[in-house]
């Protein structure tokens, strides 16, 4: 019986379960690592549910496994000890900014959403990425509830190297921000490969 899935799919899938058995082997915090581990798990299998039935783009594809990389690799540190400090350095930051760039990365789910609801339901491009903007900005502040609770019911070191704020007041404010951020830039490139395929 011929796989339904799309090789590129199947491709990233293996490539990710390399960066998954780095992840597992000794994280800094194995109870971190088995709670942040979970929604990356959940959200690849929804992926591979839907590719199922329906083929993204390849920029999609791509799009998607850049948040899972980037999540399982913090999950392996606990966001606030990933080594970044060539980033953090670069930017003239204190504070290890790995979790920013990863909350950046949740932005990029804007575009296959929108991309799905413009081939499989023929919405408009204004409608399909509006509709995509807003999933991902209530994703992204129902995350923050999600990491709050957790946080209060852990306690303790857990608690905090789960919440990653680092002292941050606003830092659920600026998670928010920056997947907002990053769903306006992958939906800018969608509408720009559709402006140059309709030229």
């Amino acid at each position: 019986m011929q796989c339904k899935l799309p090789k590129i799919f199947i491709l990233l899938t293996g490539c990710y379960f390399i960066i998954l058995l780095f992840s597992a082997l000794e994280p800094y915090s194995r109870s971190v690592w088995i709670a942040e581990i979970i929604p990356a798990i959940a959200i690849l299998l929804i992926i591979g549910w839907v590719s199922y039935h329906y083929s993204f783009s390849k920029t999609a594809y791509l799009l998607m496994f850049i948040w899972l990389c980037l999540h399982t690799i913090g999950a392996k540190y606990t966001f606030a000890n990933v080594p970044f400090d060539w980033f953090n350095s670069l930017i003239g930051s204190e504070r290890n900014q790995f979790d920013r760039i990863a909350h950046f990365s949740i932005g990029l789910y804007a575009y296959p959403i929108a991309e799905y609801l413009i081939n499989r339901k023929n919405l408009s491009i204004k409608f399909a990425s509006s509709f995509a903007l807003f999933s991902i900005m209530s994703l992204a502040a129902g995350y923050e509830i999600v990491e709050w609770w957790y946080a209060e019911l852990a306690g303790g070191n857990e608690g905090i190297a789960f919440l990653g704020s680092q002292g941050d007041i606003w830092d659920a404010q600026k998670d928010m921000l920056m997947d907002t951020l990053g769903a306006l830039l992958s939906l800018t490139l969608l509408v720009v490969q559709r402006s140059l395929k309709s030229d």
